[in-house]
């Protein structure tokens, strides 16, 4: 018989689905939950936009060890920048640094990032760093597995020029739509919306997100679907 058995020693991957958005006003940045161990979930609600800043966040993507190190080390440098200039780093600070830090090391990490934030001299900024240390300016940036299957719905349903609420909208519509076709996707959809007031996080819980297409309601256990339907059981 063949070996089924799963290996959870593997590195956790984010097999991931995050996005950045600009409006009018500021960024939102959105993000799935799942973490993974090959096939296994390794954690089906964590954390995948971190605070570097009060004004600059990042979305996670890749290898989990990889992500979290770069993220702990840009928030240290950003640190430092802000008490020896006695104010803020500006959002593209944030991005060179994550950039200068994936560049150098881009034998050894597996990790695309999207740096977000607001600052009072540019505003709303978005920022794509993928493998290998790129940095990308971009009006919106997607990542991540599930991000292959976003990228028409991004051309026709981003628009310039979006209110807050149309921005966080896209953004929870395309994680969902995201989680609904990549295995590699899912739990809960978290956003960050940062503007000149600050930064606001909401939590979209995974049984009040909209189901696509052939997608099942989620269900409580094997016996809610079969007392609905006597015959969801039968082969």
């Amino acid at each position: 018989m063949e070996n089924t058995s799963v290996d959870v020693d593997q590195p956790h991957s984010m097999g991931t689905t995050i996005i950045g958005v600009t409006y009018n006003g500021g960024v939102v940045l959105g993000a799935d939950s799942r973490t993974s161990t090959g096939m296994y979930v390794a954690n089906r609600a964590s954390d995948k936009i971190t605070q570097l800043t009060d004004n600059v966040y990042v979305c996670r993507s890749g290898s989990a060890a990889d992500s979290q190190i770069v993220s702990d080390y840009v928030r240290y440098f950003l640190h430092q920048h802000t008490i020896q200039l006695g104010q803020p780093a500006t959002v593209k600070v944030a991005a060179n640094l994550a950039r200068l830090l994936s560049y150098n090391n881009k034998d050894m990490l597996q990790t695309g990032l999207i740096v977000g934030g607001w600052d009072k001299y540019e505003g709303g900024k978005i920022y794509g760093i993928p493998l290998g240390g790129t940095v990308l300016e971009q009006p919106f940036a997607i990542g991540g597995s599930g991000s292959t299957y976003l990228y028409g719905f991004f051309d026709q349903a981003w628009k310039e020029g979006m209110t807050q609420e149309e921005a966080e909208k896209l953004v929870v519509t395309a994680v969902t739509l995201a989680i609904a076709r990549d295995g590699a996707s899912g739990g809960v959809v978290r956003t960050v919306t940062i503007n000149k007031d600050g930064a606001t996080r909401k939590f979209y819980p995974g049984d009040s997100l909209q189901l696509w297409h052939e997608e099942l309601a989620p269900v409580n256990s094997l016996l809610d679907i079969s007392a609905s339907s006597p015959d969801a059981m039968v082969s």
